[in-house]
Formats: structure tokens, sequence, C-alpha cells
């Protein structure tokens, strides 16, 4: 195995960082209660509200965003309480195992993981069953590279009396992300998907009636890594933390921040969505299918296709990562599929190619027959008209 650093991760996360988030990265160790790192911690998360596009609480969480995700989970599921778990990918299905242990009464809408959850399902379900107390979705299903509608099912939630818990770790910072605008409760992202940070650091707004919904919970974890309530009372309201956070990783945490705040969001995502279009339409010249069902909810983040043939896909992302020096991700559990990461910097004008390129070569390598040339042809023109 080769363990050069020279390797483009075109990876479904952790992504590569800019040079500017490395520096960030590497500022000196500080003490957490230095009034400097105080004011930088209360800065960062003014920013992150910021790109949430929300006026609820914003708390910075140490650990990757799986663990504010569980701690949100935990918090909002009362003993008994009716759950709609929305499942179109993995991760969607592991919330359910997660809400099951809760205490939850589980209720799931499932779909094939290359299908996406519509509102009129959710909306009939709910006419059907009353007494939901909370709806929990994934916005980007990274395995799959599929997108739930949460623009619509925000609205539809609190239509029928419903908080909602949405993981957008794979989202936020690359696709249209309105948490006000689309009423949801707590919504939870991670730094080391298009914000391209650390992965050491989740994001979670809490709305006011989630959080009236947690303090009358007698399962909220209280004196726990995972609880929300804790970073309630110590931090938004007494300035206090606690425990110690990674003052390394809000320093590169801020620094993402900062450059998709200077880039401005809806250039973000505009760009994410460039390149996702060039990325598609490469894939589908090279005689490769699309793993979504359809473009319309394919997430921009992340382009997933069906491995041809009776190839396997952890063996195309080993031998593509040993010959050519490319990351890719595989399935993941979603299937046998390849995925090709465009978020943060590689949501860029030539790493699309690079992508393409390195999968296209080692599918031929592999014995699949695929017409590289059309593929480089078709994702150029596309770049090509977009910038």
């Amino acid at each position: 195995m080769n363990h050069s650093t020279e390797v483009f991760t075109l990876s479904a996360g952790p992504t590569m960082a800019t040079h500017r988030t490395l520096a960030a990265l590497g500022q000196p160790i500080m003490y957490h209660y230095d009034p400097v790192f105080l004011e930088t911690f209360g800065r960062t998360q003014r920013k992150a509200a910021e790109v949430f596009k929300t006026k609820n609480d914003m708390l910075l969480m140490q650990g990757e965003a799986i663990v504010a995700l569980e701690g949100a989970a935990r918090s909002l599921t009362k003993p008994g309480m009716k759950v709609l778990n929305l499942v179109q990918g993995v991760f969607g299905k592991g919330m359910g195992y997660w809400l099951e242990s809760f205490g939850a009464e589980l209720h799931e809408i499932e779909v094939a993981y290359n299908d996406a959850v519509s509102p009129e399902a959710v909306e009939k379900y709910l006419q059907e069953n009353p007494g939901i107390g909370l709806i929990t979705m994934v916005h980007s299903e990274t395995p799959s590279g599929t997108l739930t509608d949460c623009a619509a099912i925000g609205p539809i939630a609190k239509r029928y009396g419903a908080l909602t818990l949405v993981d957008a770790v794979s989202s936020i910072g690359g696709l249209e992300f309105e948490t006000d605008e689309w009423q949801l409760d707590i919504v939870v992202t991670g730094a080391q998907k298009c914000l391209a940070g650390p992965p050491g650091i989740g994001m979670v707004s809490v709305s006011p009636a989630a959080w009236e919904q947690i303090e009358s919970n007698p399962n909220s974890p209280r004196a726990s890594y995972v609880s929300l309530l804790d970073w309630k009372e110590k931090w938004l309201e007494g300035g206090a933390f606690p425990f110690t956070p990674s003052v390394s990783d809000v320093h590169g945490l801020e620094s993402v921040l900062d450059q998709v705040l200077e880039e401005g969001l809806d250039n973000a995502i505009v760009r994410h969505t460039n390149a996702a279009s060039a990325t598609r339409a490469g894939a589908q010249a090279m005689g490769l299918e699309l793993w979504a069902a359809s473009e319309s909810i394919a997430a921009n983040c992340v382009t997933s296709v069906r491995v041809p043939g009776d190839l396997e896909h952890l063996d195309i992302r080993a031998h593509v990562r040993a010959k050519y020096g490319v990351m890719l991700s595989s399935g993941q559990g979603a299937g046998n599929l390849m995925r090709l990461a465009h978020m943060g910097p590689s949501a860029n004008a030539m790493y699309p190619i690079v992508g393409l390129t390195a999968l296209g070569q080692g599918l031929r390598d592999l014995g699949a027959q695929v017409d590289l040339g059309a593929g480089i042809e078709a994702a150029m023109s596309v770049i090509a008209q977009n910038n």
C-alpha cells in the first residue's frame, strides 16, 4: 500500500481541506478559558448559525457529527413516544435502531435505497397514524447519494404537531438548506463534508419547541458526552463548558465557516451543483448507470453509480487507490455502487475529471466495458459551459 500523502481524496468525507484550513488547525493550543478562545468559540457559534440560516440556538459539540445526532435523538425521545423515521438509506436505518433503544414506538416509511420518501407519503402516514410526536430524516443520504425533500416535509410536520430531527451532515455548506424557512426543529451537521473541515466537531441547531420537549423528557441525557442540556445550561446560559472542547477543531471549524461565508452560500451551492452536473454527465456518457432512481432526488454532494457486470465495489475502490492514487468511496452498505464525491474544494472545475478518469480506467483495468473518452468529453463540455 502506498501511504504517500500525494493522494486525490475524492471520497464522501472526510474531504480534502484547504491550506487555509490546515493552517488554522495548526494554531497553538490554547487554554479553553483563555478570553481569546472564549471569544473565538462564541464567534464560531454565530457563524455556524449563519450557515444554517437559523435564529435558533446553536451548539458546537465535540466529536464526529454522529455524537451530536445520537445526543439529539436521545434528548427528544420520550418512552413510548410515537416517532416516524424516514428510511431511504443506511443512516436513516441506523436512526431507527437508536430510536427503538431509547424507548420510542417506532414507525417507519422505508423505500429502496436508490429512492426517496416523498412528502405525500409522509402526509398520508400522518393522516392515518395520529399522535406522531417526532419525525426523523436524513437530508442527504451519503452512502446512496439521495436527497430528502426537507423543505416540504418540515411544514407538513408542523401542521400535524410533530417535531423534526434532520441529519444534514453531508449537505450543509454545499446544498440548499433553510433551517428556519423549512420549520425544522433540530438540525445536525458535521464539519468534514461540504465544509471540508475537521471530522471531530459537530454543529446542532435547536428550536424553542425542541428545547421544551428535551427539558420535559426524563430520558434526556445529563452529565453525558452526548447531552444537549449540559451544553445549554453550561455554555448557552452560563458561559462555561461541560468539558474541554478541542481548541484545534474549533479553529479549523471557524476557518471553513469563514471560507464558505466569504464565497457566499449561494455561490457554494452553485459550485457543488455544477460539479455534480459534470460528474453525472461524464458517468452516463461513459456508459455507467446512476444509482439514484431519478436525478431529481440525487444529492449534489456525491454522485453514485452502479457497479457494472460482476465487479465488486470494494475491489474497484482498492484498485483505483493503489494504482492511480485516487481515493473514491464505495457503497458503505447501500449496495454495490461507487461514489464520486464533489464536496468542498473537490467541487471545483477539474476534480470531477480526475475522479471520472480514475474510476473509468480502473473499471477498464478490471474488465468492464466503459467509454472513457466519451465520459471525459461530456464532463468537460459541462465544465466549459459553467465556467
